[in-house]
């Protein structure tokens, strides 16, 4: 996997932000409205390794299964993974491909959405009702963008460049 070009936005900004959501989808998870799997994938992609400059695996910065993956009755991570494919590709929230620019999908792309591109962090989930995935990809992409913006506050306060890690 390439690393992250971003000073901010690495592995383990990626892992805070997830960390940070995972209460909250913890606790809705647990009512049958969200999805009735118990499982979910969440994908996060790398915000400066586009199309132009990677592959779409070395883009991939942080996955991470919630549930047994012994127990999936479905391809979780190959959903998240193909729901995120799309955003990263077009630039454009999962739903907004499927319903209102159809004319974006390529061949063996997924029908399914579930991601979004929120600020350039593409972020993907698969395991609950879209809408919900949606909406836990949002939460993820919200958190990874706060990481960041706490990261630059940081460093604003002791100096005017950013120094190499």
């Amino acid at each position: 996997m390439a690393s992250s070009g971003s000073y901010f936005i690495d592995k383990a900004a990626a892992e805070k932000a997830v960390n940070l959501a995972l209460p909250m989808i913890h606790d809705a998870m647990k009512l049958k409205e969200v999805g009735e799997s118990g499982f979910l994938y969440i994908v996060v992609m790398d915000p400066l390794l586009t199309p132009a400059t990677s592959s779409f695996e070395d883009a991939i910065l942080y996955e991470y299964a919630v549930g047994d993956r012994e127990k999936w009755d479905a391809d979780y991570a190959g959903f998240a993974r193909a729901k995120a494919r799309v955003t990263w590709r077009t630039g454009l929230d999962g739903h907004l491909v499927q319903e209102l620019r159809p004319h974006l999908l390529a061949e063996r792309d997924t029908v399914l959405w579930g991601s979004v591109m929120v600020d350039g962090i593409v972020v993907s989930v698969s395991g609950a009702n879209a809408w919900y995935d949606e909406a836990f990809a949002g939460t993820v992409a919200m958190c990874l963008r706060a990481v960041a913006k706490a990261g630059i506050a940081d460093k604003r306060s002791k100096g005017l460049f950013l120094e190499p890690k």
